[in-house]
Parts: structure tokens; C-alpha cells; sequence
């Protein structure tokens, strides 16, 4: 009880602060600066998407081969984005999937990001909606920081995380800055994943509900590298360092992760 009654207080302090913020920044009007509502037929976007391509691992020991504007791991189809991975042999890997990443001169920094999807499921797929540094300013991963507005493993049912890694703050040294929450049927619903971000922190959303928020402490980039441009990327990773932790269910494939639109705000 003792255990149950700390989680409880913890949790209403994480609401209490969001809220707190979200008041604040009710004053303040959001403008649709960029989106991408995936209304046309075939490839995403070219003026707005690129990929990342290659089956090296990715620093995860994942192994799919990501690639390369191919309609069999990505395409837009009844007003969505399809991305999806399959179980079949390219260069050396068993399994392909598709990397997307905005170009540069979308140019997000600071302000909303939504992006609505519905999750693939399987064990041993690695789902994420997240952002690295356009130009990385302060060096290579992870001094230049990364933003997980949604990940997911295959392995834990129902439950997405939110995340950030810096220098300080990363998993390989086990101090990354975390937080999961349970979502009722990511598999078949479409669910809103999101960000605010600002020169303070950046929280974290599903559904409009913020149960994350990561502060700018105010100590450096090596703990506060976020005040430069981000890129967004889309992808579903097959095993590795943690997607693949639990093994990988080869009934699972095709597996694919829909995505009904992305947009971007910043304060008007």
C-alpha cells in the first residue's frame, strides 16, 4: 500500500504540472505551421520526406534493411501513410521496413507536434515516432539529443513511452529521462501522440492527456541540447537491443503502422 500510495502521488504531481503548464499556455494561440494530412495516392511527399536507407543496425543490432522509396514499405493510400515491414530477404537481412524523415527545410523547432497513428503489433516490432537534430550542433548521438514522442515494443502490450537522451541523460549509461503509459487498443484505433515544446521543457501526450515533462535544467547542452531544429522520423524497427529483447514472432508479418496525418503548431 505503502508502494501504490507513492506511484499515486507521484502521478498526480506529473498531472498537476502539465496542467499547470497547459494553463499557462492557453493564453497563447496555436498556428498550423506545417502538416502533412497523406491525401494523395503512392509515395509520401517528396518536397517534404526523405530516408534514411541501409541494414548496418542502426546502432541497435536491429535487422531489417530499410529502403529506399519502395511502395512495399511505404505508400499513401485512403488518406493515409502506410508504413510497413515484411518478412523477406535484401542485402544480407531478413526482414525490410522504411526510415522517413522530414527534410530539412521543414524546420521544426519548438512549438506542438501531433502525429496520429495506429501502432502495428507483434512481438519483435520496434514502432517510433521520434526526432534527432537537423545539423546536430553539439556532436553525435547522443550529445546533440534525441526526442521519442512515441515508442512501443511488441513485447509490452498496449503501452507507449515517451523519451529523451542526451549526453547526460541516455540509456546506454542508464540514466535516460522515461515515462510509459497504458493506452486502450493502439492496435486498432487511431490515438494522437504529441509533443509541446519550448525553451522550458518539452512534454509529452496521448490523447491530449500530458503524462510526461522533461525541464530544461538550465546546466548546459550536455543535459539541455534542445534549442536547435529537429527533424520528425517515422519507423518501425524488427529486433534489436530492445524490440527484439522478447525474440521476434515471424506469424506477425506483414505488420504496418498507419499514420493519418502529422502537423506541426507554433505560437501565434
Amino acid at each position: 500500500m505503502k508502494y501504490l500510495n507513492e506511484f499515486i502521488g507521484t502521478w498526480v504531481l506529473v498531472v498537476l504540472y502539465c496542467s499547470a503548464s497547459l494553463e499557462a499556455q492557453a493564453q497563447l494561440a496555436w498556428k498550423l505551421q506545417w502538416q502533412d494530412e497523406f491525401n494523395g495516392i503512392g509515395l509520401p511527399d517528396s518536397n517534404f520526406w526523405t530516408y534514411d536507407v541501409g541494414g548496418h543496425g542502426w546502432g541497435n543490432n536491429e535487422l531489417q534493411y530499410y529502403t529506399q522509396a519502395d511502395t512495399s514499405n511505404v505508400k499513401v493510400e485512403n488518406g493515409c501513410l502506410l508504413l510497413t515491414a515484411r518478412k523477406e530477404d535484401l542485402e544480407g537481412k531478413n526482414y525490410t521496413s522504411a526510415r522517413m524523415l522530414t527534410k530539412k527545410q521543414v524546420g521544426i523547432k519548438y512549438g506542438k507536434l501531433e502525429i496520429r497513428a495506429v501502432l502495428p503489433v507483434g512481438r519483435g516490432l520496434w514502432p517510433a515516432i521520434w526526432m534527432l537534430p537537423t545539423e546536430s550542433w553539439y556532436g553525435g548521438w547522443p550529445s546533440s539529443g534525441e526526442i521519442d514522442i512515441m515508442e512501443h515494443v511488441g513485447f509490452t502490450p498496449d503501452t507507449v513511452y515517451g523519451s529523451v537522451h542526451t549526453k547526460r541523460f541516455n540509456h546506454v549509461i542508464g540514466t535516460q529521462k522515461t515515462k510509459g503509459i497504458f493506452i486502450k487498443d493502439p492496435y486498432t484505433e487511431f490515438h494522437t501522440y504529441a509533443i509541446e515544446w519550448d525553451e522550458q521543457g518539452v512534454q509529452f501526450f496521448v490523447d491530449n492527456l500530458c503524462y510526461y515533462r522533461f525541464d530544461n535544467s538550465k546546466k548546459g547542452h550536455d543535459e539541455w541540447p534542445f534549442d536547435q531544429p529537429f527533424r520528425l522520423l517515422l519507423n518501425i524497427a524488427v529486433g534489436g537491443n530492445w524490440g527484439g529483447k522478447m525474440g521476434v514472432d515471424e506469424a506477425i508479418f506483414p505488420a504496418t503502422m498507419k499514420v493519418d496525418y502529422v502537423r506541426y503548431y507554433v505560437h501565434d
